[in-house]
Parts: structure tokens; C-alpha cells; sequence
């Protein structure tokens, strides 16, 4: 599963609010050959000098499709942009945009059928057209009454006003999407660690299982 040459591969680092992907990206960004990349929550905060990310969770009706709309955007954009590492590792992707976010505005009403239409063309252009797909995705999976309680503990203004029930809505269709019967995942293998477990045990599981990937380079 390693990479051989000049091969390049990304993965994928997947998971509900609070799994503690970005404490697992800190770990991974500690290797030599490794470029991590985290969602661009700063580029959503200032968009024409307004916090889109704050809107949305203010008012999902009314922001949410504006918001899909850029970070299906700003997503493609990571997806494509060239890494001089051997392994580039990104927080969340296209693909999680669309088969969670995007969906739970839908099934939940906040989406009409044209804005999730408009959205499910877009993406299907960009993976069908640009060369994105990652080579591992890796699932931190965690129970929803965790992760609400870690929210709750991290005390971040957007989450403050998150739902128990939209974190299990989140959880659901991470498990639809990945561990589904009819999966929507890309061609690629799908690495679930289980993200209850304190971080140290998360770290030394993910070094046991992709050594193969995030090798230290020459």
C-alpha cells in the first residue's frame, strides 16, 4: 500500500464534530514526507468580511446551500492543488461534503430539491472530471454522546447552539456513507478507528495499521 517513485497519494481523515481529527492531524504532521492539510475554517470565517461559517449554524435554512456551495469550492480547490510531499493528508474532502453536509440540509428540509440539485451536479463534475481521488480515507468513529460532550467542553461559538440530535444526525450519515451497504465512497480502502478511546490509543492504532503510508521519506 505504500507509495513507489514519485507516486503521490492523499488521504482522507473523516469523522463527526469533535472525533478528534485535528488532534490525530497533529500526530500525523510530526512525519517527515507528510503535508497536512486542515479544512479551511479561517477561509469560511471571512468571506467578503463575513463569518459564513457562523451564519450557517446561525440559520441553516437560509445559509445553508450558500455555504455548501463554497466549501465544495474551497474543497475541490485542496483536492486539486499539487503537494510536494510523498503523502498529503486532508481534514474531511469533497466527499464527505456532499454525502453528510450536503445531505442533512436536504433530508432535513433546510435544502430545497433545485439548491441540492445545483450542488449534486457540481460534484459529480468535479470527481468525475479532476483527478481528486484519495487513496485511503480514514474514519474516526465515534458515539454521538461523546463527541457532543467534548463540544461542549471545547466551548467553540459556532458549536454552542449544536443540537445532540444534529450530532447523531452527523454520526448516522457518516456510518450511511462509509460502512453502508451501498457505499458512496470513492475507490479506495476505508481505515475505521475508533475515536471513544483516548488519543493515545487512537495514535498508536492509526502508526499499527498505515505505517505503510506515512513512512518517513528518504
Amino acid at each position: 500500500m505504500s507509495p513507489s517513485g514519485d507516486t503521490r497519494i492523499t488521504i482522507c481523515v473523516e469523522g463527526n464534530l469533535a472525533s478528534g481529527k485535528t488532534t490525530l492531524l497533529g500526530h500525523i504532521r510530526s512525519r517527515s514526507g507528510v503535508e497536512v492539510i486542515e479544512e479551511p475554517v479561517g477561509t469560511w470565517r471571512n468571506v467578503a468580511n463575513a463569518n459564513l461559517y457562523a451564519l450557517l449554524v446561525e440559520d441553516r435554512d437560509r445559509w445553508g446551500f450558500m455555504f455548501q456551495s463554497y466549501a465544495q469550492l474551497t474543497m475541490a480547490d485542496i483536492h486539486a492543488r499539487p503537494s510536494s510531499a510523498a503523502v498529503k493528508v486532508m481534514e474531511r474532502s469533497i466527499y464527505s461534503g456532499r454525502h453528510v453536509f450536503v445531505e442533512n440540509l436536504y433530508r432535513t428540509g433546510r435544502m430545497t430539491d433545485v439548491e441540492y440539485t445545483v450542488l449534486d451536479q457540481w460534484y459529480s463534475w468535479l470527481t468525475t472530471c479532476l483527478d481528486i481521488n484519495p487513496q485511503l480515507i480514514v474514519y474516526l468513529r465515534s458515539s454521538p454522546e461523546v463527541v457532543f460532550e467534548r463540544m461542549r467542553q471545547r466551548c467553540r461559538d459556532e458549536e454552542s447552539t449544536m443540537s445532540l440530535s444534529h450530532v447523531r444526525d452527523i454520526h448516522a450519515l457518516h456510518e450511511e456513507w462509509l460502512l453502508g451497504a451501498t457505499r458512496h465512497t470513492p475507490s479506495c480502502p476505508v481505515l475505521v478507528l475508533d475515536a471513544d478511546k483516548d488519543t493515545a490509543q487512537v495514535r498508536r492504532e492509526l502508526d499499527s495499521k498505515i505505517g505503510t503510508y506515512l513512512h518517513d521519506s528518504e
